[in-house]
């Protein structure tokens, strides 16, 4: 089982804090149809003959793609790839453009699966934010999702906010709970370098938040949602049962996938790749059948390291008997050892061969991570 990912570059306008690869001019759109397609053609063996479990349209703002968009791109994928009649498949999607209609239009494709980026139930924030939708049109997104039939749905929520208090984060919890939303991913503010929040802070204008406030509305983000019935099953991520996202989990699991399009990262277990962050690069690379592609063979430890940070991160944790059997028995006597203090101290927890992290080692998963790799 492998997954495909199709980065859509597109979007109306740029958010106050994202640093993802995105582009405002739709006049590349067609080209940029007709160069995904042609990348699929020409690099579809990089994940070998592996049936797909999932696909996934992240962005970007894949919603900025219409029915035609759609034929083309689903058309190619099931010529080009044997795709499992159980896949799941995700398009990212702005609120906003969840009308009646574009909802009418999704239900003629493949589409089991929402991921809307909300990021706030109230209205300040998404002004400060500068989102395109508001408090309303997120609610009536998620319901008229629900009436289509695609009752499979993700929202992001970001907290951290510059000024937010731990009972404005809550109310935004309680939200996310009375809509019934069976999958919640949240992140806290960064500040990214480049981003136009970046330079508001450089600028003065803005400043993050406290620590300690940080360590409390992430604390409170896991007993609202855990009380809820949520499994906290990454360390951003809280699905009801039978809603842990496939796609996203194989990131963490180290299934193989291919990421088409600008930006998109692609992995096989023994190399990693990824496109060039130029819409008219990649397009022209393409068109030449030379694709702008960076690539990094991944040697015995680096691939450790990788299972150390991606597994650590989920409550299925990391296995000794997969580190021994996939790197050898040096790098598991080496996990054993770094691990023993986070032991004695409550922060990993053992379980049959399994470490995970504890409530506790959640707050400090980076220190205990960076302790248990190979450096």
């Amino acid at each position: 089982m492998a997954g495909l990912y199709i980065h859509v570059p597109f979007c109306a306008k740029r958010c106050l804090y994202c640093d993802f690869f995105s582009n405002t001019e739709m006049k590349y759109k067609a080209p940029y149809i007709a160069a995904i397609i042609q990348e699929m053609e020409l690099r579809k063996e990089y994940i070998g003959q592996e049936l797909l479990d999932t696909i996934y349209f992240g962005g970007g703002t894949p919603s900025q793609l219409d029915a035609s968009d759609f034929e083309q791109i689903f058309s190619s994928i099931y010529r080009l790839f044997s795709v499992s009649h159980t896949a799941e498949i995700t398009l990212e999607a702005n609120p906003d453009d969840m009308t009646p209609e574009y909802l009418t239009m999704l239900r003629h494709f493949p589409f089991n699966r929402i991921s809307m980026g909300i990021q706030s139930f109230k209205e300040a924030d998404l002004h400060f934010l500068n989102r395109r939708h508001n408090r309303e049109q997120a609610i009536e997104a998620v319901n008229l999702c629900k009436e289509n039939g695609i009752g499979n749905i993700n929202i992001d929520l970001i907290y951290g906010l510059p000024g937010q208090t731990q009972p404005e984060w809550e109310k935004n919890l309680e939200e996310a709970i009375r809509l019934d939303i069976p999958h919640i991913s949240a992140y806290h503010l960064i500040y990214e370098e480049g981003t136009a929040l970046y330079k508001l802070m450089e600028a003065g204008k803005v400043k993050p938040i406290a620590e300690d406030l940080s360590v409390s509305l992430f604390s409170l983000l896991i007993d609202k949602l855990t009380a809820a019935g949520y499994q906290h099953y990454e360390i951003s991520n809280f699905a009801k049962t039978g809603y842990i996202s496939r796609h996203n989990s194989s990131y963490w699991t180290g299934k193989k996938y291919l990421g088409i399009g600008p930006s998109a990262h692609s992995y096989n277990g023994i190399e990693r790749e990824w496109n060039i962050s130029s819409l008219p690069q990649y397009i022209e690379g393409i068109n030449n059948h030379t694709p702008n592609i960076e690539k990094e063979v991944l040697d015995l430890h680096t691939r450790y390291n990788d299972y150390i940070i991606t597994g650590l991160r989920t409550m299925w944790g990391i296995n000794l008997h997969d580190i021994q059997k996939q790197f050898g028995n040096e790098l598991k006597v080496f996990c054993e050892q770094q691990a023993t203090h986070y032991l004695q101290q409550g922060l990993l927890i053992s379980e049959k061969e399994k470490l995970t992290l504890s409530r506790q080692g959640i707050f400090i998963s980076d220190g205990i991570m960076s302790d248990l790799l190979w450096v």
